[in-house]
């Protein structure tokens, strides 16, 4: 047993509290690799964001368990060099199993989501109180799910989307003892968010639910999954240097930084820093064709995701300066 504590980390409780407090959102970003984790701590060490590094199960196999937990110490390393102190999480994202929840937390993850939409209503309140019953014996604090999001990201992949029902979240909440609940309100996983037409606008979040889940759980931390703008300037970039992504939209940011100053104190973003880090990659080896030193068009995807995280924490989950 690795715990997390060993690392350095903390888990999401505090943070929660502060955020929700604070009127802002704890930026979750996901990372599968040394260049993603790098611009990610960089931005938030440099924006003084709180950050929780997300680890999904694909990422957790493509990195190896291992190698993650050394990784996360080096994280929490580069913490203490900066002379900041920012805390930060180490979580699962969308964890389907007891048992894949049960091994990230033995080996030092901080706090876990346990993905039981796909389940019948009871089957899921039964699954998420029997991880919270293990997580809570080491204080990892677990996040649940409402809802289903449609879009394919990862392992997660569903074809159409179900909006969670307010009625459910205060029992759902009472019956498993979860610290943080993601709801479907309109997000979804994926580039592909919305497939647009011309002229035609991306439908806006169902703030009414969220509006609705507010006033029957006061205070409680609610969780946006696929929560990424699909930022058009990469997306160009992308079909500019040879890609081809048509017709694809996400989270209009002001929607998101609407989200952040409610209820919501954990908004995930995958999707962004896999297009950022794609377009940067792609625009060196079209204009550089020579070019075959992995370092040389790393590094620049690398600097461009510290800018994008930087934007996110500052200009649309209000996380800069909170830490």
């Amino acid at each position: 047993m690795h715990h997390y504590t060993e690392l350095g980390l903390c888990n999401t409780r505090e943070m929660f509290k502060k955020a929700m407090a604070g009127q802002y959102a704890i930026p979750a970003y996901n990372f599968n690799n040394m260049e993603q984790l790098q611009a990610i701590m960089t931005a938030c060490i440099e924006t003084k964001s709180p950050v929780i590094l997300q680890v999904s199960s694909g990422a957790r196999k493509y990195a190896n368990q291992t190698l993650l937990r050394f990784m996360a110490m080096g994280a929490m390393e580069l913490v203490r060099e900066s002379g900041s102190n920012i805390p930060v999480a180490l979580h699962l994202d969308h964890g389907d199993t007891f048992e894949l929840c049960v091994s990230c937390i033995e080996s030092g993850f901080s706090s876990v989501m346990i993905d039981g939409s796909g389940h019948s209503y009871e089957d899921n309140i039964a699954l998420t109180k029997k991880v919270v019953e293990f997580a809570h014996k080491h204080d990892v604090t677990v996040e649940g799910e409402l809802g289903v999001l449609a879009g394919i990201e990862d392992d997660v992949s569903h074809e159409v989307s179900h909006y969670t029902k307010p009625e459910e979240v205060e029992d759902f909440l009472a019956r498993t003892g979860v610290d943080s609940l993601a709801i479907s309100i309109g997000t979804s996983h994926g580039a592909f968010k919305f497939k647009l037409q011309p002229g035609e606008s991306v439908p806006p979040l169902r703030f009414d639910i969220l509006e609705a889940i507010e006033k029957l759980t006061p205070g409680f931390p609610i969780v946006l999954h696929g929560a990424s703008s699909v930022m058009m300037e990469y997306v160009d970039m992308i079909n500019q240097y040879g890609g081809k992504m048509e017709n694809t939209a996400g989270i209009p940011e002001e929607q998101l930084r609407r989200a952040a100053a409610s209820a919501v104190c954990k908004i995930n973003i995958d999707s962004d820093g896999r297009l950022a880090m794609t377009a940067k990659i792609r625009e060196v080896l079209a204009t550089k064709p020579g070019e075959f030193d992995p370092r040389k068009y790393l590094g620049p995807a690398r600097e461009e995701l510290v800018k994008m995280y930087k934007h996110k924490n500052q200009h649309v989950l209000g996380s800069a300066g909170k830490a």
